[in-house]
């Protein structure tokens, strides 16, 4: 179950103007907090026991909350009835397009374990080949569900504008592909499209440790990030906040990367670029590919946590690669770049469970659109 957040829900407003937003609240509370009686529902919403057990049926009725029994709290006369939302009895589907060599879909229930997971080699393959990869994955894991389906999420490299439509990604071949409306037309069900790193931020911050003002930063195929400042996503006004991985860093020159620049980020801190300087790298200093890469990385940083007052960087990739000499190199380059008092309670650290983190990202998504709820 996702740990209590920090942050309470928004105040009620009048069930004539807001019935959404307050049955929203009631799934958020629920699902932030854990199982209540509607008594205590009502006292932290700061609404009636009338209203909230109005919403609570209606949720029960369709299908989002259940009953899980009396409260085993101790209190004078008849024990609550437990409230919770439908943990199992909903699930979605999160799709990873952004796994070194496969296209990776699963269905999840709605804490975030994986029930059921499928994959397909991506191999030479891009542009409609790939579409046709997804839709076939997608339809696969479809038929592995064994509860009703909230939607489906998909985080993609590149960068996705509004309505779904993938802009650009290289790593696909894809160019202004309407990916939202292709896999509902396919699916019929509600379906979110995000940047894989956004997707990855969402994940660390409704499911594991992040806290409110956050950058994570994914490294794959592809160097990307996630913003999350004050308890909210940032997009950007291009829709492309977090891409750091076509920044040039330093004026050293550096590899020619493929978008065609000289010294981008990407060139440095890429897992199939760190393996290949690892593999090159001289007996005497195996590490210093890493601790190079952990620096140029903490360059590109210092001026976005200085900006925006971040307490958290977040490295989500393989843990061969980020952890050890490049997370350190990361700390050490930013509390050299930024004033000492800013810096007391930074934290660099790995995402928890990096491997599935787009996935379970993606299905966050659709857990915010259809319930409310991240």
């Amino acid at each position: 179950m996702p740990r209590a957040r920090r942050v309470s829900p928004r105040t009620a407003v009048l069930p004539a103007h807001g019935r959404r937003h307050n049955l929203s609240l009631v799934l958020q509370m629920l699902y932030s907090v854990g199982a209540m009686s509607r008594a205590d529902l009502a006292r932290r919403l700061g609404m009636s026991k009338v209203t909230v057990s109005d919403l609570v049926s209606e949720l029960m009725d369709s299908g989002h909350a259940v009953e899980l029994g009396p409260s085993e709290v101790v209190r004078p006369g008849k024990p609550g009835t437990l409230v919770d939302v439908n943990r199992t009895g909903l699930q979605a589907i999160g799709v990873d397009l952004a796994a070194h060599e496969v296209l990776r879909a699963a269905v999840l229930d709605l804490d975030g374990n994986i029930l059921v997971r499928a994959e397909r080699p991506i191999g030479d393959d891009s542009g409609q080949a790939v579409v046709d990869t997804v839709l076939d994955l997608v339809h696969e894991v479809i038929g592995a569900a064994t509860a009703p389906l909230l939607g489906i999420g998909v985080g993609t490299p590149g960068i996705v504008g509004p309505g779904g439509v993938v802009d650009t990604a290289p790593n696909l071949g894809w160019t202004d592909v309407p990916l939202r409306d292709i896999v509902a037309d396919a699916t019929g069900l509600p379906v979110f499209v995000v940047n894989d790193a956004d997707a990855a931020v969402h994940a660390d911050y409704t499911l594991g440790d992040g806290g409110d003002d956050l950058v994570l930063v994914k490294i794959g195929r592809g160097v990307g990030g996630g913003l999350i400042v004050g308890g909210q996503r940032v997009r950007g006004a291009h829709f492309a906040s977090g891409e750091i991985g076509h920044v040039t860093v330093g004026t050293d020159g550096g590899a020619t990367c493929r978008c065609g620049k000289v010294g981008c980020l990407e060139t440095w801190i890429s897992a199939p670029n760190l393996e290949k300087a690892l593999a090159a790298a001289p007996g005497d200093d195996p590490q210093e590919p890493l601790r190079e890469a952990g620096e140029r990385l903490g360059i590109a940083l210092a001026p976005v946590v200085a900006a925006l007052d971040l307490s958290e960087v977040v490295l989500s990739g393989p843990e061969h690669l980020l952890g050890g000499v490049l997370r350190d190199a990361v700390e050490e380059t930013l509390r050299a770049r930024l004033l000492a008092r800013t810096t007391t309670d930074l934290t660099v650290r790995l995402a928890h469970r990096s491997d599935d983190i787009v996935l379970r990202g993606a299905a966050v998504l659709v857990l915010w659109d259809q319930l409310g709820v991240a």
